[in-house]
């Protein structure tokens, strides 16, 4: 009989690789210091016994958190123990980095075993010179396939969906079809369904795997087909096939042509990536950042990205302060006055980011449009007042008593209300006109709500103080 001590003995000791993030789930520095030990020392063993069976979207972390030096020699050392995938996971900067340094042979070894919407993704930012010196080196099949990929415009169906997947023909019987799954060895890793064709490729339907298995051997697939309603058409924007996957809870979508023939699927994984991405370039044009900054970017590259909007703040801030000076003269004779209008601008310039930020997400999701643009703003014009009562009475009350002038409580509430209504009021009109002019208001909203809130702020204290305190 074997104790406990030793059946303990026979467990293997679990790989290192498993402890390479911490509780928090961040990579811990001294297992990238280690590989990146073993990269300098060309100790290729140690290598792979630390990194070959990371998980692509690891591998893509581990690359990421290295030196820049030390990422093509990783590939290199890993040889054909790396897994081109990884570099679909990590930031576009860094990836055009390493396929600089790669030889392109390199390149195509590795992309001959990419899924054909995974080598498409890996290609598409290198020059065209690049493009054609790698994808010359794969075989005919698998260059036609990415080369018909890279043909459909940028952030359509038909650059992101794959070529690999299971067509069927209608009179096919569900016992020819399994013998078929089972004895191709060319088919993809991971499917969900099969797709059904006629002679000239046109689609006909789609057939779940699961009621394939079920079914009875000698059913032809011609009685399981069902009417696929949620096609998706190659020039679709990748933004409206996202909507569609969220709307119908689908797992697979099949890509046809004008001419109505299947050329390809798109899948949940690939809308995950999609829906991780507009969101991410979303909060960015939110905040005044490009959609294609990247974290691994430089500082010239950041700064010169940056300066468009800095500049468009510069040119509201100097309107703003144009709006101040014609009310100098008050200022002047009341100095309480310049020390409360940043509570002003402060609280508009909030409060109209606030409606601005849940009118473009609206936008974007499809949730605010003609049909109920008008509920909406009017539900946010009564927030506008609500909020604007309660921070008047606030805000109204520390003057007051700060200064120790009641009317200035009234003249700074009369003004937030006034603000603060107003704010709610452009924070939904800009990105609604924007959207129907074509702009897009996440990136164009937020120069026009803050002049809006700034100027309407500064004006609505100054000029209410002015009348009230007669100081014109």
């Amino acid at each position: 009989m074997l104790d406990t001590k030793d059946m303990a003995e026979m467990v293997p000791a679990a790989p290192a690789e498993l402890a390479f993030r911490d509780d928090e789930g961040v990579l811990r520095p001294e297992y990238v210091e280690q590989v990146a030990e073993a990269i300098r020392g060309n100790d290729a063993a140690s290598l792979r016994a630390r990194a070959a069976e990371l998980h692509e979207a690891d591998m893509g972390d581990l690359i990421e958190a290295l030196d820049q030096d030390l990422r093509p020699r990783l590939i290199e050392l890993l040889g054909s123990d790396f897994d081109f995938t990884a570099l679909t996971e990590v930031d576009d900067t860094v990836r055009d980095e390493i396929l600089d340094e790669l030889p392109s042979e390199t390149v195509a070894e590795g992309v001959r075993d990419l899924d054909s919407d995974d080598a498409a993704e890996l290609l598409e930012d290198l020059p065209k010179q690049d493009q054609d010196e790698i994808l010359g080196q794969l075989p005919a099949h698998e260059r036609f396939a990415v080369e018909r990929l890279l043909q459909y415009p940028e952030d359509t169906a038909g650059r992101r969906m794959q070529t690999e997947f299971i067509a069927v023909p209608p009179f096919w019987t569900v016992g020819q079809t399994i013998d078929y799954m089972r004895e191709t060895p060319d088919l993809p890793d991971r499917f969900f369904e099969l797709y059904v064709v006629d002679p000239a490729y046109q689609f006909r339907g789609v057939v779940a795997l699961d009621r394939v298995l079920r079914t009875k051997r000698p059913v032809t697939i011609a009685d399981l087909v069902e009417a696929e309603k949620y096609k998706v058409h190659a020039a679709d924007d990748l933004e409206e096939v996202a909507r569609l996957f969220e709307h119908y809870n689908l797992i697979a979508a099949p890509v046809v042509d004008d001419s109505d023939r299947l050329v390809g699927v798109i899948t949940v994984d690939d809308v995950v990536d999609i829906i991780t991405k507009e969101a991410d370039e979303d909060v960015k044009a939110l905040g005044g950042v490009s959609r294609h900054e990247e974290f691994s970017d430089s500082v010239w590259t950041i700064a010169r990205s940056r300066f468009p909007w800095l500049l468009a703040n510069l040119v509201t801030a100097l309107l703003a302060s144009w709006v101040i000076r014609q009310f100098e003269g008050a200022l002047g004779k009341m100095v309480a006055l310049a020390v409360l209008m940043p509570v002003v601008a402060s609280m508009g310039g909030n409060a109209g980011t606030q409606t601005m930020t849940v009118a473009v997400r609206a936008i974007a999701t499809r949730d605010l449009g003609p049909a109920n643009s008008w509920r909406f703003l009017r539900r946010e014009l009564l927030v506008g007042v609500f909020n604007g009562i309660g921070f008047a009475i606030i805000i109204g009350t520390i003057a007051a008593l700060w200064f120790n002038i009641t009317d200035l409580g009234l003249v700074i509430g009369l003004a937030v209300l006034t603000v603060l209504a107003v704010a709610a009021l452009g924070g939904l009109v800009i990105p609604l006109v924007l959207d129907r002019m074509g702009a897009d208001p996440a990136v164009s909203s937020g120069p026009f709500v803050t002049t809006i809130t700034d100027v309407v702020g500064f004006a609505a204290f100054l000029g209410i103080a002015t009348l009230w305190f007669g100081l014109g």
